[in-house]
């Protein structure tokens, strides 16, 4: 891969984000693990959204070839991106719309900070984003006085709650009915104080303290599912209509995009809007699919603004066998049918990205020193390949993480050095004569030996037998 990525040097980035945790995952999932309230709501919710996946995935007789479309579209958009992403810049100015490229998480809350003041604004609504959660974009433009409120359903939960996301697709999947109603209470003035937990009185209150919001911001700032190369075009699919009025009623809208968004045509959308909502949310479609093409006069946001965010992307693309992780279309279908994921959480990864494609793509943006631990958090039982929409083979990259994390320690490991000798005793066949005879006394000698219980932690070491296959074959003749 070239060291530069259109004109911009590809370096590791600053201000990353919201990609890293405060402690290793081991540490942090032993805390998750002894709440069992979490467990519970994970457990119920988890087999909840499965269940109405396989449901609307056994009515598609192509899904197979779909998501081997959509795996050849992704490659083939990665082949080609330097080159989809110039003629997206040119097809949104085109249509009266302005393109920002961002280096880093620093850069983009910078873009969008400064647009939001030059439109005279001291607070934007927000549509669900990933993009924008991953670079911290609420904590900057707090930092700029400017308040972000967020207008999904659960986004709300998590910001009410002071709490941080631990679902690509549901991030308050954590809490139960009961716990959002105390949310609900404790920070919204205008609920009533007889507020029940019943899905529909929660539903009713978060509209009605989220309306007068809508009806005056004066910017909004979204995410973007996908942005065609061909047209110019961006597409947000949601279930709440928060995303529509979000994209309609403000005269400014932001959307910061991670560069890795874009498809080459607009007939490309046919394939990825069948595999994203049966794959996430157990739909046939998404209830909103809401496409704009830049500016219309009379009609929407009078201004438009797209920052494509790289934020460590070009380093992950420059790696042959990690670049597939930036083929995920934040289905989220990985996480609901990871077994580690179920009992862990979310917040557990300590990034904004959970799960399995989390425990991939982290590591890659942020350079496997900071994600260390990640790689491991699996058990490498391949049902998120077998969940994948667009057949990212994650138990392969993690293996591959792993290695190169092994390879950019100082020294070798305790691991390497046991092979090591191995492969020595077994090149001769004295030695492994010699080796042969000690194997009882070695078996003693490791249940005091810290690198070997080390190793007998997580693996079975057999009894070594009383004879011999060289002593039993010498006793027959």
């Amino acid at each position: 891969m070239s060291s530069t990525f259109l004109g911009m040097p590809v370096v590791a980035p600053r201000g990353v984000g919201q990609l890293r945790g405060d402690e290793s995952f081991p540490k942090a999932a032993r805390t998750a693990l002894a709440n069992e309230q979490l467990r519970r709501n994970l457990g119920h919710a988890t087999r909840t959204i499965r269940a109405k996946r396989a449901a609307v995935v056994g009515e598609v007789p192509d899904w197979e070839q779909l998501r081997l479309a959509g795996e050849a579209l992704k490659a083939s958009t990665m082949a080609r991106l330097p080159e989809l992403l110039t003629q997206l810049e040119e097809r949104v100015t085109e249509r009266g719309g302005t393109v920002h490229w961002a280096r880093d998480a620093n850069e983009a809350n910078r873009i969008v900070a400064d647009l939001v003041k030059k439109a005279g604004a001291d607070e934007v609504v927000k549509v669900k984003s990933m993009a924008t959660q991953e670079i911290g974009l609420n904590e900057a433009l707090e930092a700029e006085g400017i308040a972000a409120w967020e207008t999904d359903l659960a986004e709300l939960i998590v910001q009410l709650g002071h709490d941080k996301p631990s679902h690509i697709l549901v991030p308050a999947i954590h809490r139960n009915r009961t716990e959002i109603r105390d949310i609900f209470l404790r920070e919204m003035p205008s609920v009533p104080a007889d507020l029940t937990d019943e899905p529909r009185q929660l539903a009713m209150a978060a509209r009605e303290h989220l309306r007068r919001k809508f009806l005056s911001a004066k910017v909004a700032v979204s995410g973007a599912n996908f942005a065609v190369a061909e047209t110019g075009t961006l597409a947000v699919v949601e279930s709440e209509g928060n995303g529509r009025m979000c994209l309609t009623l403000p005269r400014t809208l932001i959307t910061v995009m991670g560069i890795e968004k874009v498809v080459p045509a607009w007939t490309d959308l046919e394939v990825f809007l069948q595999l994203l909502p049966r794959s996430s949310t157990g739909e046939r479609m998404n209830p909103y699919t809401s496409l704009w093409t830049g500016v219309t006069p009379g009609d929407g946001p009078q201004e438009f603004h797209l920052v494509l965010l790289d934020n460590g992307r070009t380093a992950v693309l420059a790696d042959e066998a990690g670049r597939s992780a930036l083929h995920c279309i934040r289905c989220s279908a990985c996480l609901n049918v990871c077994p580690v994921y179920e009992r862990t959480g979310g917040h557990a990864y300590g990034s904004v990205y959970p799960g399995p494609i989390g425990a991939v793509l982290s590591p890659q943006l942020t350079g496997i020193k900071d994600n260390a631990s990640l790689p491991y958090a699996s058990s490498l039982c391949g049902a998120c390949f077998d969940a994948c929409p667009v057949r990212i083979d994650i138990p392969s990259m993690l293996v591959h993480l792993r290695a190169r994390r092994v390879e950019e320690k100082k020294g070798p490991s305790p691991e390497a050095i046991s092979m090591a000798a191995m492969s020595w005793v077994m090149s001769r066949p004295g030695r492994f004569r010699g080796a042969e005879r000690l194997l009882g006394l070695g078996r003693l000698v490791s249940r005091r030996t810290r690198l070997l219980r080390g190793w007998t932690a997580s693996r079975d070491l057999p009894r070594p037998p009383a004879q011999t296959f060289r002593d039993w074959w010498r006793n027959r003749t």
